[in-house]
């Protein structure tokens, strides 16, 4: 870190601890703002903060809140413009939080990738180029805004559980949120979150899957609904099971609290509701009349009226008093899956399986509207507090905002419009190329990270692609059981080659350009003449889908990666087997052979990559470091590194010798695929949302 860590290093730690817990305080209660600025634009000051174990991201980011008294108003140094800047790095930081709590070294990247297109800024180019200066381990520099930005929607992200998180809800005093989400098979739990820090607060077990959440309106008890055919009420403040409702007969599905907090509505998969007492736990009735599991309710603002949805395309509006079914929405073409009642309680806003919203005249039962724009089903629907926009979100990965009042679509929050599965590069490393689930694949500029244009064609999934060793022309292989070449330049589709019965996984090229070998769900690798497209081999061995191919530097050789847990090498010309690779405990899902053709790295849903001995044979050793399944793995063209993409987020950089992580990347889905330029440094990967990340890897001079 420089001349900045050499001073603090020759200071004692009760000096350190008040000089960084204190500057930025005393900056602004002096009226010093000008070196409040300084400070908190100062690279070195930021990691030094982090890096302090007493310390950390989060009194970091506090710093960053002290401008926003009204008496900084009043001092002759404030600065609009500075303290917009100063808010661009807060957001940065906040939106960094949940990397660096766990992987400080993961500061330089994390910056940079979400202000790199705030470099118009004059104290934020200066950030940035600090950054560069006085980094000095390696690290992994993102060349073009590949994760979110500060000054959007989104604010802040909460990691902790380990599986899908199901339902959220947020707790009346506005402070805390309440997740709920199926951690392991057997472990399903809500964990409770302070929105200011992100920090988990504390959690409860719950034996059963968690499938609705709700919160009192008092703030102090917690309701949850389960698979086990139960509800449970606990104590926020406690952090205690109350009591559990038990009275359906199948799973329940959704929950609603009337507004004095003294009942709650459950939905089942029984085709009813049961209204509690909340107190005593006690069942008071059950409203009967779907004809079909029950998948959501709410209740209107004054408390009178219960509205469910079912999956027998029909919303009903109940007495919550009597329990008298009022009347029925007919309209839906499909299930129900969620829905809403606007605050003046005059409307219904429903979701559906049918890919619409449908707004509904609460009073007479009349439909009023149709809001329609999602390409797949609508889960859930939310209106803001003051009743004039509708947000939904659908099976299509998007979320709209509607204009209740226009009928309107006012945006849509969403490159590529699904996972980008694999990646390739061109020889002469100025162009990349990404495959995707939304049926294309694109042509990027590798220097700058723009889009040039789109080869579509495959009706399905692009799941592979690979480039001919003059770059001239790509191959594709999709879900639609084929493999396409195009010609890279005018994007036009040359052939098409049929043979395999199932999706094509995987395709590679022949060093000499002539050969193709594709692997597919049907088990099999075929080899294929590129010019004519005619299948010359088929390699059986494999008992379960081939996911992954690499060829031999000498284009002797073929490696398989399978679903079956092993590697098989196989001869080209021949088609025959030599010998198979056993040692991981999962699917394979990814080969690479190192520029000599000595060593195979595999990649495993084990979490583990192996280094092998392509010769013998013989398992060299492991490489451990990510959490999760790793989907893809490259080795740079140096032979010194491999490079590896992970359902843990995260793109790590290997050392082959040491076996040693070098530089971590985490971006914000799951990492499915990854590819390296000729110049060993340059690295393109693709993750589950559909972006492609273009990545420098910086200061290798320094462990190469």
């Amino acid at each position: 870190m420089g001349e900045f860590a050499d001073k603090l290093a020759a200071q004692s730690p009760a000096f350190v601890r008040a000089y960084l817990g204190s500057l930025a305080p005393s900056l602004v209660k002096s009226g010093n703002l000008e070196k409040y600025y300084q400070t908190l634009t100062d690279f070195d000051f930021i990691t030094a903060k982090i890096n302090y174990p007493e310390f950390g991201v989060q009194p970091l980011i506090d710093d960053y809140d002290l401008i926003d008294s009204e008496e900084t108003l009043n001092y002759s140094e404030y600065n609009s413009e500075k303290v917009k800047t100063l808010k661009l790095i807060q957001g940065a930081l906040r939106l960094s939080a949940h990397v660096l709590v766990t992987d400080k070294q993961q500061l330089a990247s994390q910056l940079h990738g979400r202000l790199v297109n705030q470099q118009m800024l004059e104290e934020i180019q200066a950030l940035l180029t600090q950054i560069k200066q006085k980094t000095t381990t390696p690290w992994l520099c993102p060349l073009t805004p590949s994760l979110t930005p500060p000054g959007g929607r989104l604010l802040r992200t909460l990691t902790g559980h380990g599986s899908a998180v199901i339902k959220v809800t947020v707790i009346p005093n506005g402070q805390q949120v309440i997740s709920a989400s199926s951690d392991n098979t057997r472990d399903y739990t809500l964990k409770i979150w302070n929105l200011a820090t992100g920090k988990e607060q504390f959690n409860f077990n719950s034996p059963s899957y968690v499938n609705a959440i709700a919160v009192t309106p008092n703030g102090q008890q917690v309701i949850s609904a389960s698979f086990d055919k139960t509800l449970k009420v606990w104590n926020l403040a406690a952090g205690e099971e109350q009591f559990t409702l038990k009275g359906h007969n199948s799973y329940v599905n959704a929950i609603a609290i009337t507004p004095n907090g003294q009942q709650v509505i459950s939905a089942s998969n029984d085709n009813t509701l049961k209204v509690w007492n909340l107190a005593t736990g006690e069942e008071l009735f059950t409203l009967k009349g779907h004809n079909s599991s029950v998948e959501a309710v709410a209740i209107t603002p004054n408390g009178q009226q219960v509205i469910s949805a079912s999956n027998d395309n029909t919303l009903k509006v109940w007495n919550l008093a009597t329990g008298e079914e009022l009347f029925t929405l007919k309209g839906h073409n499909s299930s129900i899956e969620a829905v809403a009642v606007t605050p003046n309680g005059q409307q219904v806003i429903s979701a559906s399986n049918d890919k619409t919203l449908k707004v509904w005249n609460l009073a007479t039962g009349e439909e009023l509207f149709t809001l329609k724009g999602h390409n797949s089903s609508v889960e859930a629907v939310a209106i803001t507090p003051n009743g004039q926009q509708v947000i939904s979100a659908s099976k299509d990965k998007t979320l709209k905002v509607w204009n209740l009042a226009t009928r309107e679509e006012q945006f849509t929050l969403t490159e590529h419009n699904s996972s980008v599965n694999e990646v390739a590069i061109i020889p002469n490393g100025q162009r990349a190329i990404s495959a995707s689930d939304d049926n294309t694949l694109k042509i990027w500029h590798l220097p700058t990270g723009l889009e040039l244009f789109s080869l579509t064609g495959h009706p399905t999934s692009v799941r592979a692609v690979a480039v001919t060793p003059d770059g001239k022309n790509l191959v594709s292989g999709s879900v639609d059981n084929t493999l396409k070449i195009w010609n890279r330049l005018t994007g036009r589709e040359l052939l098409t080659l049929t043979g395999h019965f199932a999706s094509v996984n995987t395709v590679a090229v022949t060093p000499d350009g002539k050969s193709l070998i594709s692997g597919s769900v049907d088990d099999t690798l075929k080899i294929w003449n590129r010019l004519t497209g005619r299948e010359l081999l088929t390699l059986i061995g494999h008992f379960a889908s081939v996911n992954a191919v690499a060829v031999t530097p000498n284009g002797k050789q073929v490696i398989s990666a399978s679903d079956d847990k092993t590697l098989k090498v196989w001869n080209i010309a021949t088609g025959e087997e030599l010998f198979t690779l056993t040692g991981h405990l999962a699917p394979v899902n990814a080969v690479a052979v190192t520029p000599n053709g000595k060593q195979v790295i595999s990649a495993s849903d084990d979490w583990t990559l192996k280094i092998w001995n392509i010769a013998t044979g013989e398992g060299l050793f492991t490489l451990n470091g990510h959490f999760a399944p790793v989907n893809a793995v490259v080795v740079t063209p140096n032979g010194k590194q491999v490079i590896s993409a992970s359902d843990d987020w995260t793109l790590k950089i290997w050392n082959l010798d040491t076996g040693e992580v070098i530089a971590t990347f985490t971006g914000e889905s799951y990492m499915y695929c990854c590819a390296v330029a000729p110049d060993s440094v340059t690295i393109v990967a693709g993750d589950a949302s559909g972006r492609v990340h273009f990545l420098r890897l910086e200061n290798m001079g320094c462990n190469s």
